[in-house]
């Protein structure tokens, strides 16, 4: 899980050089109204702007019916590489990290967050009463995208959104619980450095599992990104399986 590779899913190929396979022979999955021809003709560049382009926008949905357990179980060994994915992402994003004995390097006991959204370093001891001090964040937060297309895809899908280290970020504790369910329009990390990249992982994250936006959220990911022109997507794709949509 620590060394990966991203591409969102929804736009997943792109054209490059004479002599490689067409786009219909790499496109794993027909996504509901998207047809290889269209993907093609709006395949990105790589960065964040030209992918945020291909993001539908909508208005936000009802939240009726949302619940966590909608994203399936709370830190699902997804990759089956025997960890948790709340330790996995405590792992890749520490330094100095040290593990419980006897769990194969699974179960994180120390380190340092240097942390995305507040710019400052962590000291990270797990127990009751520190644990806390270093969250875990879904950055495209889950009941958003439960509002913006997540009900209608399958159960499998949504148990990988929930635990796709894609969408997964170690945090400062009480930063994460002030930011809640917010998306970029209501809610940016305050560590200005750093909203670049955190709208990019947005982006991704939105086109991967066919996720829409709305217009103010779109508006201020494109304000933060003509900020830093080219910005990259983020690279990260560990949880297996194409996104399915239930038609619902």
């Amino acid at each position: 899980m620590r060394t990966a590779r991203v591409i969102p899913a929804l736009l997943l190929v792109l054209l490059t050089v004479s002599g490689c396979a067409t786009l219909a022979d790499r496109l794993p999955v027909d996504f509901p109204g998207v047809s290889v021809e269209t993907a093609a003709a709006a395949a990105p560049s790589g960065a964040a702007a030209d992918v945020l382009a291909t993001l539908p926008v909508k208005g936000r949905a009802p939240k009726t019916g949302y619940t966590r357990d909608e994203f399936g179980p709370a830190w699902a060994d997804v990759d089956r590489n025997g960890c948790d994915t709340r330790n996995d992402v405590l792992a890749r994003d520490m330094t100095g990290e040290t593990f419980k004995p006897g769990t194969h390097e699974c179960i994180v006991l120390t380190g340092t967050l240097n942390d995305p959204y507040t710019g400052k370093a962590i000291s990270f001891t797990r127990g009751q009463g520190t644990s806390e001090k270093v969250q875990i964040d879904h950055v495209v937060a889950l009941s958003d995208a439960w509002q913006k297309g997540a009900q209608q895809l399958d159960a499998a899908a949504r148990r990988n959104l929930g635990n796709d280290p894609l969408n997964l970020l170690a945090v400062d504790g009480p930063t994460n619980n002030a930011k809640r369910d917010g998306d970029a329009a209501t809610w940016l990390p305050p560590a200005k450095a750093y909203r670049c990249d955190y709208v990019a992982r947005q982006v991704a994250v939105k086109a991967k599992y066919a996720l829409w936006i709305t217009q103010a959220e779109h508006d201020a990911i494109a304000d933060i990104l003509r900020t830093c022109p080219g910005e990259p997507v983020p690279v990260d794709d560990t949880v297996p399986g194409p996104v399915h949509s239930t038609g619902t």
